[in-house]
């Protein structure tokens, strides 16, 4: 590996550990669904949301009460669809405004980003939450403001994480050879899509010990972002 000049990351399970979005973020906002889109259903983004989770639904005529259960069935599917994640981002910036909520940000992850963006790489998300939901952990992390070292933040907008057509996509949304960009990320599939798509790429395993790196398999395998910064970047 080398030419590395961009890093574009995941989160649940890279940067972010996997129980503070199942255990934290999505319960926060099961919880206060109901009472919040009562509170805002007028709003145009909120009414905006539900206006298309009807009509995904194929419920266009459906109550609000009804358009929560369909919601919440989502939820329990962990549907990806669009009007949800809105929703849910927009629960979660008041929680995060209000103080409640507070983004987990693995401690190696945040200081070899904000290290990383010194040394002039740059530096992007793309992750299945909505952007929104991205800027909000990074902005109200409890490692700090990180959001601003980000340059730009990808979604499931601009294709599936284990298509290969999203990286090259991303690739080009930046103006950057996708030789040129290292994807980081904890799931195989996403991975391979991005190797695919001409990547530079290393799967994060946060059960390995921190330091370690193995390129036993068809692609490299980190224990942290510690270990990628010695592997690739300690002599850059």
């Amino acid at each position: 590996m080398s030419g590395i000049r961009a890093v574009v990351t995941d989160i649940e399970g890279t940067t972010t550990p996997l129980a503070f979005v199942h255990d934290v973020l999505f319960p926060y906002a099961r919880e206060r669904l109901a009472s919040w889109l009562k509170e805002h259903e007028k709003d145009p983004d909120v009414a905006a949301a539900l206006h298309e989770a009807r009509a995904l639904g194929g419920v266009p005529e459906a109550s609000l009460g009804e358009t929560v259960a369909l919601l919440h069935g989502w939820m329990d599917e962990d549907r990806k669809a669009g009007p949800l994640k809105l929703l849910q981002g927009l629960i979660w910036r008041q929680g995060y405004r209000d103080g409640v909520l507070k983004g987990e940000v693995y401690e190696d992850a945040a200081a070899r980003l904000r290290a990383w963006r010194e040394r002039g790489l740059r530096l992007f998300v793309y992750s299945s939450g909505s952007e929104e939901a991205q800027k909000l952990i990074f902005g109200y992390s409890d490692k700090g403001e990180l959001a601003s070292l980000f340059e730009g933040f990808f979604d499931t907008r601009i294709g599936a994480k284990v298509d290969t057509a999203s990286y090259r996509a991303i690739a080009a949304a930046t103006g950057m050879a996708p030789a040129d960009m290292l994807f980081l990320s904890d799931h195989e599939g996403e991975v391979a899509a991005a190797f695919e798509a001409g990547m530079q790429v290393v799967r994060i395993d946060r059960a390995l010990p921190a330091g370690s790196w193995s390129e036993s398999g068809s692609l490299p395998v980190a224990g942290s972002f510690d270990a990628v910064d010695a592997r690739l970047f300690s002599r850059a």
